[in-house]
């Protein structure tokens, strides 16, 4: 007898669950804006800052509606390290870095090496509108490095996951 109510009762959780829930879909598409930090002197005693941008943009599709978090993280780029990211010319190098605010102390990366991941949310997406999340990163390359003159860049890639 006790068998036989479990399965009722589980036939009947089978047979409400689709009218319980709103089936919403949320896709996401982000964009970044490079730093781009000008002109950089090795003789300043002030370091050099610049910041850049993410958008990340979520459109929602069926019924209802779904709440998503945004998780960004952000790769080493060349230098292969959280600790002191690296811009290149040629074999030249400039020590630089990305942080999470103008406080310069938590590295925007994905959470290994010392740096920090970050997220945002949970964002309401509504079947047929859309929401949009926005960050900004915060770039410093310390004073008083002799460098080479030349063009320095690096190739950081952004991981946004929801």
């Amino acid at each position: 007898m006790k068998a036989r109510i479990a399965s009722v009762a589980l036939i009947l959780a089978v047979q409400w669950a689709p009218f319980s829930h709103a089936a919403t879909t949320v896709n996401c598409t982000a964009s970044a804006g490079g730093i781009a930090f000008g002109i950089y002197n090795p003789l300043s005693a002030v370091a050099n800052a610049s910041t850049g941008t993410l958008r990340v943009t979520c459109n929602g599709s069926g019924t209802g509606s779904a709440n998503v978090t945004v998780n960004v993280s952000l790769s080493t780029g060349l230098s292969g390290s959280y600790a002191t990211r690296k811009m290149f010319s040629g074999v030249n190098t400039l020590n630089y870095n990305i942080y999470w605010s103008t406080a310069y102390n938590q590295i925007v990366g994905n959470g290994s090496g010392g740096s920090f991941a970050g997220s945002a949310g949970p964002i309401t997406v509504a079947a047929g509108g859309s929401n949009l999340a926005t960050g900004t990163f915060y770039g410093l390359i310390p004073a008083s490095q002799d460098v080479a003159p030349g063009s320095y860049s690096d190739v950081i890639t952004v991981t946004v996951t929801y």
